[in-house]
Formats: C-alpha cells, sequence, structure tokens
C-alpha cells in the first residue's frame, strides 16, 4: 500500500469513525426498505407533506455525492467510503433519493458535495484538482438529466490548490452554469480570511452569486489541551455551530464584507451560534470598541451586528421552530433559505429532516408571504434562478 493512501486511510479512521453509528443506522434502515415506502415510521400520512399551499420547495443545502465520483472515492480512499459514503446510498443513489424526495409534492434539490472530511483534507493539491472537475461534472450531467428535481449545483473546489480553484470557478460557473461556490469554514487549519483566499471572494462578489460554508472540525481538535482528541462526537455536533461562527467572525472583523459590500455567504445550521448570541455580541464589542486592544473594529463602518446579519442561513436543524423565529428576528425572512441536511444525519436519509423541517417552518409565526421565502423565492433571488 502506497504512504498516501495509507495516511488517507488512517485519516479517516481516526477522523470519521465517529460516523459509523450513525452509518450503520442507516444502512439498517436500506436494508429494510426504509427510504423506498410511504409506511416508514416517520412519514405514514403523505398527504400531510402535500397539503401546504407553498407547494414549491427548493431544498438550497442537499448533499450528494456522484455516482462516478463515489467510485473513485471507494477505490482510492476506501475508508472514507467505508465510514461514510457507503453508509448513505441516497447520496450516490439516485433512484433512492428520488424515492425520499417524492415523499414530499414540490420539492427540488440544489446540489451540494458531501459529506466532510473536505476534499483538500484527504487529496493532494493535483489529485483535488482532478476529483474537484470530475465531481462537478457529473453534478452538471446531472442536473441537466434531472431537471424535474435538481435546479443548480454548487461548486466543489481544491481548496489546497488555490489558482486550480479560481479557475474551477470560473469554469463551473461560464461553461457548467453553476450557480455559487462550496468551501469549509477553514481550509486545513487555514481561516477563510487568509490573504490567499481574498482573489475568490472578490471573485464571487464579481459574480454576484453566493459562497456556501459548511462547517469543519478535525478529530484531532480535542476539546481540552490535556487530551489529544476530541470525545462524544462534541467536534461534529457542537464543534461545527461553532466552526461556521468563527468564520463568520473572521470574515466580519478582516473587512471582507467591507471591501466586497453586498457579497453573498451561505452559513449551514441556521448561521451557527450568531443568532442565540446577538446582544453578547453587541454588548462586548462595544465595550472592546473604547479599549486600545482591539484596533481592528476601528476599520469597520458599521457596528459589528450589522455585518453578522448580511450572511445567509439555511434552515438545516433538523426542525425547532423557536431556534427559526430566532434566526427570523435576527437575519430576517429574506435571508433565510431552506435547507435539511439531506440526507446525512438522519436514520431515514432525509425523510425524517425533511418532515421535521416543513413542519417547524410551517408553525413558525409569520406571514404566508415570509415562509414561501424561505421555502423557495430567496433561492430562487440569491442563485437567479428560473424555476
Amino acid at each position: 500500500m502506497s504512504r498516501t493512501r495509507q495516511d488517507s486511510n488512517n485519516f479517516t479512521r481516526r477522523t470519521l469513525a465517529k460516523n459509523a453509528l450513525f452509518g450503520l443506522a442507516g444502512v439498517a434502515a436500506a436494508k429494510a426498505g426504509i427510504g423506498s415506502s410511504p409506511d416508514t415510521p416517520e412519514d405514514t400520512d403523505r398527504s400531510r407533506a402535500g397539503t401546504s399551499s407553498l407547494s414549491l420547495k427548493i431544498d438550497a443545502y442537499s448533499h450528494i455525492s456522484p455516482p462516478r465520483y463515489t467510485e473513485v472515492l471507494r477505490k482510492d480512499y476506501p475508508g472514507f467510503y467505508n465510514n461514510i459514503l457507503g453508509s448513505y446510498p441516497p447520496l450516490f443513489d439516485m433512484s433512492h433519493r428520488f424515492r425520499i424526495m417524492d415523499n414530499y409534492p414540490g420539492l427540488v434539490q440544489v446540489l451540494t458535495v458531501g459529506p466532510v472530511p473536505p476534499l483538500e483534507a484527504f487529496a493532494g493539491s493535483e489529485k483535488s484538482v482532478d476529483l474537484a472537475r470530475m465531481a462537478n461534472d457529473e453534478m452538471a450531467e446531472l442536473v441537466s438529466r434531472h431537471r424535474d428535481r435538481f435546479v443548480a449545483a454548487i461548486a466543489l473546489l481544491p481548496m489546497n490548490n488555490i489558482d486550480a480553484a479560481i479557475r474551477e470557478t470560473d469554469r463551473a460557473i461560464v461553461q457548467l452554469g453553476f450557480r455559487g461556490i462550496y468551501v469549509h469554514s477553514n481550509i486545513n487549519g487555514k481561516p477563510l480570511d487568509s490573504v490567499e483566499f481574498l482573489p475568490l471572494f472578490e471573485k464571487m462578489w464579481r459574480y454576484n452569486l453566493p459562497v456556501y460554508i459548511h462547517p469543519w472540525r478535525d478529530d484531532n481538535v480535542a476539546e481540552y489541551a490535556s487530551e489529544k482528541t476530541t470525545k462524544y462526537m462534541i467536534a461534529s455536533v457542537f464543534g461545527w455551530p461553532y466552526e461556521t461562527t468563527a468564520a463568520m467572525a473572521r470574515i466580519v472583523f478582516s473587512g471582507i464584507l467591507e471591501k466586497f459590500p453586498g457579497l453573498k455567504i451561505v452559513t449551514h445550521h441556521c448561521g451557527g451560534m450568531v443568532p442565540y448570541y446577538e446582544q453578547r455580541i453587541v454588548q462586548h464589542y462595544n465595550v472592546y470598541e473604547r479599549s486600545a486592544s482591539a484596533p481592528f473594529l476601528r476599520e469597520l463602518s458599521k457596528a459589528p451586528i450589522e455585518y453578522f446579519k448580511m450572511f445567509y442561513a439555511d434552515t438545516a436543524i433538523h426542525g425547532n421552530t423557536p431556534a427559526l423565529m430566532l434566526a427570523y428576528h435576527f437575519f430576517g425572512a429574506d435571508r433565510i433559505v431552506l435547507g435539511a441536511d439531506m440526507p446525512l444525519g438522519d436514520y431515514y436519509f432525509g425523510l425524517r429532516s425533511y418532515r421535521q423541517t416543513f413542519t417547524a417552518i410551517e408553525a413558525m409565526d409569520i406571514t404566508g408571504a415570509e415562509k414561501k421565502k424561505i421555502f423557495s423565492e430567496n433561492a430562487q433571488r440569491l442563485l437567479r434562478l428560473a424555476v
């Protein structure tokens, strides 16, 4: 076995073991036929999904692993495949995916390659270029072939090769018709406000298309200095919302949103911790503004909280109407897009997540027009979709 493949397999065993529990549950569900029948425990009443007058639902942040791309990962990165991809058939089996979608009339998807770890975390700077092109080409084929299912795709980039990433951005948007790019909250430990990534933000600002940020935190990032790795899945369950929040803060205080006004950035999992901590952000940075220890605040023309409100957030928190209302009060109805993390983190490969999410949005104490924005219109405007 080559050193590269051995290192990759060691990485996936170490970093992705926590996902095996979800994967085994998913496999059990698949073997039981869950997802192929309307009579599953989580979806016994199909009519409920179709009773809303808000029929069009654009999942703006669904995850996929295109079939041919997946097969390459299965052969070259078997640890990654065995721990994650192989455990979630709807990532690469379109018939299985469509059976799940059919439970929710009016549902269409925007495709993003998933799951974690990031491409640059397991593939070298040359291999990542080939894999990104392969995944993007295949997503373009899927969108073209299944226009009634997939309304757009977001480009996967080889972020450990920034020059190639910029070229792939142009190719994906200009030639393939993609409607944004997909990056992680850190690039192999580098923050998104690193100087080398600024040309990418500028390019997306000029295209007037969004940057999608997905959180990522390696299991080697321990919660305590006395330990070497995370425990109890804390890195993903709690660490990822923190990673989203940290990435947002770096983008705000580095001045990226000041330099590129109107830049569109979509955050996963409802904007991380930011909506919940609105007043802490306001009060603490007001205190620091009067301190010589925070000169970065004087470089901003607006209060910090105003920049945090410039981000977009998806609804991928698996339901929870009060939390969605908090996001609504923070971001406003115009900056929330539908997302359910499909098919990940769900024993039923998205059946439960969709039902929970749709039900939670319908229960929000907002107008029907605002719900329609969240379900579809915001994604149509943000991604410039002709749906």
